[in-house]
Formats: C-alpha cells, structure tokens, sequence
C-alpha cells in the first residue's frame, strides 16, 4: 500500500464526545465483513466487472493506440460527457497538469476541454473560437441517450458542417457509449453511425461514476501520456486485501466505510468533508462527491459529501468547521510536500518581515498547513481521519480512487442501500425532456 491511513483522531478516546465510540466502530466492522465477503464472491464469479479492471491489460496497447491517434496533430481535444462519463478522465488528466490553476494553461498540447456541464453561452463560444481543423471530439455516454452530450454532440457536428469539415467528420470524431443491442434505442451510437464515425465499446456493466479504469477514464489519461497500466496497478493495491480476505479492520476501505457510517448513525455526522492538500487532486475530490452523493443518497441514508482544497480553503471553510455545527467526519489527504518548490531568499524574507521563512519552500508551507489543520480539527474535537501520500503518482492515484470506489461500495452494503443505482437522477431526466418537448 502506498496510502498511509489513519483514524486515531476520529476516535472518542482521542478526542472526545465527537468522535466515535470504540465498541461502536467495532461493530461497524463487524457488519462490514459481510461487504467483503460479497466483493470477493462478485469477484470470483465476475458479476461486479468492477472487480476486474486492476487487473486487466488486453486492452491498454488498442487505447493507447486510440489516444496516440486522437492526439495527433491536434491542438485541442473536446471530450464531451457528463458526470461519471466526465470527472473520472478530469481526475487523471489532473495528474499531468490539466485544470491546474497557472501551469494548466501553459501545457503543450493538445488542450482537453472537458465539456461536463452546458452552459449555452460558453458552449457557443468555445465551439465559435476552437480551430476545428486542428480540433479532435469524444463523445461519451454510456446509455447513449444522455441529452447534455446529444445536444453537445448535435451542435459540434453543425460547426463542423459549417466550416466545410463535413467529409472529415469520421477523423475528427469518436464516441464511447454501449454496444448496440436489439429493442435498445441508442442515440449517440445512431447518430454517429450516420456520420460514419467509429465508436469505442463502453463496459456494459461498469457505471459511469465508477468508470475511470475503464476506457471512459484511461483514453484522456493516455492522451495526456500517462501511465495507464500503472493506474490499474495502483488499484490493485486498494482491492489486494479485500481478496487476501483480510478482516475488515485491516481494510483500508472498510475501516473508512465503517467510520463514516458509525459516526452518522452514532454521532450525526451527516457531512462527509473531503480537503486534499495539492492541486493536482482537486477534480479528485470533485469526482469523490458525485461518487459518495449518487451511490448512497438513497431512502433516506448517506451522508453529504463536500470538497475542499487546501491550503486556499483553510482561509473560506475551516472557520465553518471549528465554529459552526458539529456534524462532519474530515478526511484529510495530504502529500510529502516538505522541501519542494521554490526556496525562500532569506534578505527578501526578513524584509518581508518574516525571517523564518529564510531556506524553507513553498512544501514546507503546505505540509505544515496541512498537518496544523489536521490536528487543530481534532483538538476542537472534530473527527479526522487522515491519508498520506508519498507521492501523487499513477500508481497512488489509482489506489486512490479504488480505495474509495470500495469504500463506497461497503458503506452502501452497511447502509442497505444499492450502490449502483440512481433513481432520483433518473427522474429528473426524464421531467427535463418532458419540458423540453412541450
């Protein structure tokens, strides 16, 4: 394992009344075995495709050959898609600088552009300012029938059509949604089919918000140059002890699921914060929400999940989380930061009035706010739970996220609800288009 975890600070013993009893947590854990038993039955009989994907690797040299072809000669890509069809590839791309305030702007191309929300106006002129001989289009959404990237996608192949593109169509274009299948209307995989441009296969039987080591998540990432297959190794540290059939509480995943749910149960906590401390995982934390938010939010249970970045929201939130309700479990991430970036001059430190600041790095910031804001949270009596990273790699990252796709999963389990379904969002697609035809 790569991730150094721990929860000492969420516990009652700790730090007081806020935090969760040990007897409490224990038979948390206990309810949890049952989540792992099932992971490791889904697993072995292949009914969770999930489960799969650490290890699989037929596939990466097609999607690196895909992303080489996207890539090349192209100033910018455009991946239209939203939500899980989205935020995944975001949350790898970041890896390599994408979305980085500053740095992200100054990257050697191509420029991603993820499209995950529709905003007309912006929509209109990224589409009135992109060159489109030089501009590459994904489209992705496993239904196929996903009206922000339908409309996205219609819109995309009229500008094309107006700037004379029209026979270059089928190179500038790719979509990724599921296999046709009889009695199954599927409209981006038709539409696309009249254009005569070629579709990837979305996994059937993997959702879009769990979707990032599939092609959905690893085709941006390749794009990027990342390191897929060690995404995909990363992962399989998280799920390693799930299969070793560890008990639960020497499961990374399963200690966090059971802390989140014993001290919602417990202790009210309703408010899952989440505050990574580097800006390479800030889409993580945004692709953490919709994870936590859509696979729990069921018949009354889960809890709210919430971003954070820090250090910027020690300055916007923290004052909240110390003064305000105590109804939040923190999760802090942080990574070794000590001693990277720039050094401070000392002449210009002690002019700035702030002579320590002589030799140290903007790291030693960072890892100093990061660890204070940990232990300040705790000491008022707030419950945290804390991860370290070594580095923020392909590796770790993918560890990451398959740490907390499980965590999800065993808290659903813990819940009684279902993990990978989403009702109430169905509904609202559906009202939306009812609108939209009257």
């Amino acid at each position: 394992m790569t991730i150094q975890q721990s929860i000492d600070n969420a516990l009652e013993k700790n730090i007081g009344a806020h935090g969760v009893d040990g007897s409490v947590l224990k038979q948390a854990l206990a309810r949890a075995e049952g989540a792992l038993e099932t992971l490791r039955k889904q697993y072995a009989d292949g009914s969770l495709p999930l489960l799969q994907l650490p290890q699989k690797g037929d596939d990466v040299a097609a999607l690196k050959d895909q992303a080489r072809q996207l890539a090349d000669r192209a100033t910018d890509v455009v991946i239209m898609g939203t939500g899980g069809s989205s935020l995944g590839g975001q949350t790898l791309a970041q890896l390599a600088w994408h979305g980085v305030p500053g740095v992200g702007a100054l990257r050697n191309p191509p420029r991603l552009h993820f499209l995950d929300n529709i905003d007309p106006e912006s929509y209109a002129e990224l589409l009135k300012r992109l060159p489109h001989a030089s501009t590459r289009f994904v489209a992705i959404s496993k239904s196929g029938g996903t009206a922000e990237t339908l409309m996205q996608t219609i819109a995309a192949l009229s500008a094309l059509k107006a700037q004379n593109l029209g026979p270059r169509i089928p190179d500038i274009f790719l979509g990724l949604t599921e296999p046709a299948k009889a009695g199954k209307r599927n409209g981006l995989r038709e539409l696309l089919a009249h254009h005569k441009v070629p579709c990837l296969d979305h996994d059937t039987g993997v959702g879009g918000r769990f979707s990032a080591l599939t092609n959905v998540g690893l085709l941006p990432a390749s794009m990027l140059g990342l390191d897929i297959a060690a995404v995909r190794a990363g992962a399989a540290l998280a799920l390693a002890p799930v299969l070793a059939k560890k008990p639960a509480a020497e499961v990374p995943a399963a200690l966090g699921a059971a802390l989140a749910v014993a001290l919602a149960e417990s202790k009210g906590k309703s408010i899952s914060v989440l505050m990574a401390y580097t800006d390479r995982l800030e889409r993580f934390t945004r692709w953490y929400v919709q994870l936590w938010a859509e696979s729990l939010g069921k018949n009354g249970k889960g809890t709210t999940p919430v971003a954070a970045l820090g250090p910027v929201d020690q300055h916007s939130q923290v004052q909240l989380y110390l003064g305000g309700p105590r109804d939040k479990l923190f999760t802090v991430i942080t990574l070794a930061a000590a001693g990277l970036g720039p050094k401070m001059d000392a002449a210009l430190s002690k002019l700035a009035g702030e002579p320590d600041f002589a030799g140290k790095t903007l790291g030693d910031l960072v890892a100093a706010e990061g660890r204070a804001t940990a232990e300040t949270l705790a000491k008022n009596g707030c419950p945290v739970r804390t991860m370290h990273l070594d580095k923020l790699d392909e590796e770790s990252l993918g560890e990451l996220m398959m740490h907390f796709m499980l965590e999800t999963i065993i808290a659903a389990h813990l819940l009684g609800v279902d993990a990978f379904d989403q009702p109430a969002v169905e509904e609202g697609k559906v009202l939306a288009k009812k609108y939209l035809s009257s």
